[in-house]
């Protein structure tokens, strides 16, 4: 038997008033009961109760014991209901990492309007160019674009996203269009270092058939804002999500370039380590997410068509 279970048994013992009395409530024979007792006063190296043929009252020991040991098992039962409590309800420090643009311009904005839905929830959002691993950053969710990257850490897509090609009208003008993927090598493309992939193999779809097209250009970065505004100023043409580039499109900054080409593989999703589970603060921020994402097609945010 444990220690806590000892001062349960005890709590039960000096409160019901005799041996055969908490006999019948543990469901044990009264000589069971007596030796269990005598096992604990062993162990603990005291005499808790006198004991007689007709009463039984506590030593001063005894009473110490139940004392402390009933606000012991009131502390412990106030614990195991906060926790059961904290299930149902989020509250604590949340860690979150996701990369600069997306987390900036769309994961920033989220977090502001959960904490004011959730005050009792803290968020820590770390922004980098590449993921983190969650366990060895001590983080309880990632939000990462294409597919999940192990069985490690569970998923969830909270929104639909593809990679477009696009360039400035300055830029196109002087160099003109490419027709097809194959013609990209020939152009100035910006290049983003980021993830494990290989950052100037560009991966494209048409929904029949997939190419890999290894691009070159004068100008790299890691960070996606800083080739948007490269390719803005019409150093070239880039490949990145359509959440970041949708409202240059629609105002016509920039350009879709070989429209019915794109890296479809960039779905958004949430990941988060199997411990975290059945945490309440992740499984409410993501359900947040989700909500207010996955409705949303990027291209529409502002209410307005899709320019492709």
């Amino acid at each position: 038997m444990s220690d806590i279970d000892d001062l349960a048994f005890f709590t039960l013992l000096a409160r019901k008033g005799s041996l055969a009395r908490a006999a019948q409530e543990l469901g044990l024979g009264a000589p069971a009961v007596s030796r269990r007792l005598a096992a604990l006063e062993q162990r603990l190296g005291v005499r808790l109760l006198h004991r007689t043929t007709r009463r039984q009252s506590l030593t001063p020991e005894g009473e110490r014991y139940l004392e402390e040991g009933d606000r012991i098992l009131r502390d412990i039962d106030l614990l195991e209901r906060s926790l059961r409590t904290g299930l149902d309800q989020p509250r604590g420090l949340l860690r979150i990492n996701a990369t600069f643009g997306f987390g900036r311009r769309h994961l920033a904005p989220a977090v502001s309007d959960f904490v004011s839905r959730y005050p009792e929830v803290e968020v820590m959002l770390e922004l980098t160019d590449k993921p983190l691993d969650l366990a060895a950053h001590a983080m309880d969710i990632g939000i990462r674009f294409g597919e999940p990257p192990d069985a490690r850490v569970l998923a969830r897509r909270i929104a639909s996203n593809q990679r477009l090609l696009c360039a400035a009208p300055d830029y196109l003008a002087r160099q003109g269009a490419p027709q097809k993927p194959d013609d990209l090598p020939q152009h100035a493309c910006i290049v983003i270092r980021e993830n494990l992939r290989a950052f100037n193999v560009w991966q494209l779809s048409d929904g029949k058939q997939q190419v890999k097209v290894k691009v070159q250009g004068a100008l790299s970065t890691n960070h996606g804002e800083i080739a948007v505004d490269w390719a803005l100023a019409g150093h070239g043409i880039v490949l990145r999500s359509q959440w970041d580039v949708a409202a240059y499109l629609r105002s016509g900054a920039l350009q879709p370039i070989l429209p019915d080409w794109t890296d479809p593989a960039a779905d958004i999703h949430a990941i988060y380590p199997q411990r975290h589970l059945l945490s309440a603060k992740v499984r409410v921020f993501i359900d947040f997410l989700a909500e207010r994402f996955a409705p949303q097609r990027p291209d529409t945010l502002a209410g307005e068509p899709s320019p492709w």
